[in-house]
């Protein structure tokens, strides 16, 4: 059985990268910053040793030799919950994009400040380890939805939803505030828990979000568009 990471340590960060200069800078930082970290030159490394010691997040190239990020990051998460921020070549929104989609958490885009990095990883961690600050504690339900803060689950007519961490998140903050209009910047800010960032990341969330709770993921019911503003969570699922 894998191991996790020591209690009460920063956390144990698996740093997947094939540069050789990137991952000794990103795991001088992390360490720096307190925390305990393992390097993986290709994805069958990272797959191995995440095997042997689960991680408690992992910073993953997108561009690795054999296994790329995107088969290792749907493998990680096929294997378990563990957040994931890919690091990606700056313009590539197409991968990016899938990235998020196949499970990542966040992207930091290549070449990119370390410090942000570091900062980045503590956000998501904090998120990974606990509910929202502003969310209840008690179970909530909105029709056949049935969302358990506390013990982070999520069900549809008792059918299980496999949600990533951010995608809980995500719905989480929508039921909580049914009829409420969020603009991307404000769910960013409310869910993710940053003043910046790809707004894009925000609507890849709610796709994703959508295709696992609605009826047609096409003509959404639950979570609708407010064009030129932002979404609204109908737990009526009138149409709008």
């Amino acid at each position: 059985m894998s191991e996790r990471g020591a209690p009460g340590s920063g956390g144990r960060i698996l740093v997947v990268d094939d540069d050789p200069t990137v991952a000794e800078v990103v795991t001088g930082y992390l360490e720096r910053a307190g925390f305990s970290v393992e390097q993986a030159a290709d994805g069958l490394d990272a797959l191995h040793r995440a095997g042997t010691r689960w991680p408690d997040l992992v910073v993953l190239d997108l561009m690795l030799p054999g296994l790329d990020g995107l088969e290792v990051c749907r493998r990680l998460r096929s294997a378990g919950p563990v957040p994931v921020i890919m690091l990606t070549a700056r313009g590539d929104e197409e991968h990016r994009v899938t990235g998020l989609e196949v499970g990542a958490d966040d992207y930091v885009t290549k070449p990119f400040s370390p410090r942000e990095l570091v900062l980045r990883v503590a956000s998501v961690l904090r998120r990974a380890r606990a509910a929202a600050p502003d969310a209840p504690r008690a179970v909530l339900r909105a029709g056949d939805l049935t969302v358990d803060p506390a013990h982070r689950r999520a069900t549809r007519a008792g059918a299980e939803l496999a949600l990533t961490l951010r995608e809980f998140d995500l719905l989480a903050y929508f039921v909580e505030h049914p009829g409420t209009v969020h603009g991307r910047e404000d769910l960013m800010r409310r869910v993710w828990g940053w003043d910046f960032g790809d707004l894009s990341t925000v609507t890849v969330h709610v796709r994703r979000l959508r295709a696992k709770i609605e009826d047609d993921p096409a003509r959404p019911t639950l979570i609708q568009t407010v064009w030129g503003v932002g979404y609204r969570f109908e737990p009526e699922g009138t149409e709008g």
